[in-house]
This record gives C-alpha cells, sequence and structure tokens, in this order.
C-alpha cells in the first residue's frame, strides 16, 4: 500500500504491543493488509534480516543508546558513540539503513548550551560511520524533557553544525503542531534534510482550551491519553495537518523514503483490535491522499 500523492509506501512503527511482540505474527498480519514498512525499536540488528526477507522494508530503527550520547561525563559519551558505531554497521549489513533518535540529554537540568555541545560532540564523530556506510540519522523533534533538537532553530543549528548529508530530520507534523509550530512552512525549509516520515497528526481542542488555558494543569479534568487538555495525538485524518499539501511538498523535493503510522492516540489504544484499527485506519488515509 503506498500513498496516492508521491507512491510512498506505507506501514507502520512498531511499538512492542503484546501482539507484536510476536514477530512472524506481526509480519504475517502486516503482508495480509498490504503494508509495506516496519519501524523497528532498538532490536533491530538481530531482527532486521528476518523483516527484510519476508519482503518487507525497514522504515527506520531505533539507535541503540540515545543519553548516553549527551552525557557529561566524556568515557560515557566514548562508550556511547562506540556501541553506537557497531550497531550501525550490524543493522546496515541485516538491512536497516535509516535511524531513529530523540536528543533527550542525560541530565535535562544542565544548561541547554551545555548539553547541545556534548551533542554536537557524540555526533560529530559519529558521522562518518553513517557516511561511510550510506546510512541516515532522522531526529524526531518529540519535546520531551530537555529536548535538544525539536524546533526550526535547534534542528537549524544541529544540521548546521554537524553539516553530514546524511544527519537530517523525521518529519512528524503533530509535534510542531502541538507547539504552535506551522508543519508546512517547517517541511518547505527542512524538506532537503527529510529522511523518513511519520504518519501522525495532532487535534487541537479549542473548547478545553478555552477551559483550561494552555499554562496551568487542570484542578478537575482529566488529560487524554497522548495529549494533554487542550491537545492530542491522532491517527492521520484525525488532526489538522494538510497531508496532501504535505505528500506533494515530499514528491516535489523528490523524497524516496516511506510513511510510518506512530500509532498513539487516545481511541486506538485499549485493545490489539483497536491498535491495528488505528494502524490501517491512518494508513488507508494516507493511501488516499
Amino acid at each position: 500500500m503506498k500513498t496516492a500523492t508521491g507512491n510512498f509506501p506505507l506501514g507502520w512503527r512498531r511499538r512492542n504491543f503484546a501482539w507484536e511482540q510476536d514477530l512472524h505474527g506481526m509480519i504475517a498480519w502486516a503482508l495480509e493488509n498490504d503494508l509495506e514498512v516496519i519501524d523497528l525499536g532498538r532490536d533491530a540488528d538481530s531482527i532486521a534480516k528476518i523483516v527484510v526477507d519476508a519482503g518487507l522494508r525497514i522504515g527506520s530503527a531505533d539507535l541503540t543508546v540515545w543519553t548516553g550520547m549527551m552525557s557529561p561525563d566524556a568515557g560515557a559519551r566514548r562508550d556511547a558513540v562506540a556501541r553506537n558505531a557497531d550497531y550501525i554497521r550490524a543493522c546496515v549489513a541485516a538491512g536497516a539503513s535509516t535511524f531513529f533518535i530523540c536528543m533527550i540529554p542525560e541530565d535535562p537540568s544542565r544548561g541547554r548550551p551545555e548539553n547541545f555541545a556534548y551533542m554536537i560532540e557524540s555526533y560529530g564523530e559519529l558521522k562518518s560511520v553513517f557516511e561511510e556506510n550510506d546510512a541516515y540519522l532522522v531526529i524526531e523533534g518529540w519535546p520531551g524533557p530537555g529536548s535538544l533538537v525539536c524546533t526550526p532553530e535547534t534542528y537549524r543549528a544541529f544540521i548546521e553544525q554537524i553539516g553530514s548529508p546524511n544527519m537530517g530530520v523525521n518529519y512528524d507534523p503533530s509535534h510542531l503542531v502541538r507547539m504552535g509550530i506551522d508543519p508546512i512552512r517547517f517541511l518547505k525549509e527542512f524538506v532537503g534534510h527529510v529522511f523518513h516520515v511519520h504518519g501522525k497528526d495532532c487535534m487541537i481542542i479549542d473548547e478545553s482550551l478555552y477551559q483550561y488555558g494552555n499554562l496551568q494543569e487542570a484542578t478537575f479534568g482529566a488529560p487524554y491519553k497522548y495529549g494533554g487538555m487542550n491537545w492530542r495525538y491522532t491517527i492521520p485524518g484525525h488532526g489538522v495537518s494538510d497531508w496532501k499539501i504535505i505528500l506533494n511538498i515530499l514528491k516535489d523535493s523528490g523524497y524516496e523514503g516511506c510513511v510510518s503510522i506512530e500509532l498513539e492516540d487516545h481511541f486506538y489504544d485499549d485493545s490489539e483490535y483497536e491498535q491495528k484499527q488505528g494502524v490501517l485506519q491512518g494508513v488507508k488515509f494516507l493511501a488516499g491522499s
């Protein structure tokens, strides 16, 4: 199954739900439903070949060491670089060449410029491994605790300071919408650095914004799962992003990657049936976009 605009292969990000822990069962379900792509976690070195041999494409694989790359301890950073380098080589040999990361520092309480410098040092040492193995780093802009790369300012600084054509963006409009950043303007600026795309969106709930604002926790109300009081992540088609425009920008740029549903949706989470339906509904919406 592919997008109507751009003909990009469609699939989903494995989140290790109970049914996804049965690797062969998960692969069979993907093939039965015409899915072409699976994003893997930090075990891609051991299972990527199985996925590829089954006829599926690996959209991305999580880099194996995350916060250690931004540790205040120089020895820990060197160890993280070495472990990630070995993992990249093993994954590439097994058929996975795009590596996913969120730039969350080991100690978010430290100043952002300090943590940013640790990140640039570590990924600067790792960039030759990506380039020599024809592999790519994709950074998702999840605005988690102390997140170092999630806004235009920080993506731009990372790309300029690292200076590698193989290290760039995992485009996920949901986080941009949540932060109030125009996802279309962002894509137009960074599309040349986009190597993977998450099919995920965000809904802004105006009535809840009126009731609770956006600076304080609610006193009596309960937030959405995968969201807050006035926003929530959704599958494509249930949020505010215009996927036809997004896919056209990707097509016009020559994007050669795929689109993977990242299922984080309050209404498609409680059972295996709901989780599978969330993936399939998101994929089918994009297949018609």
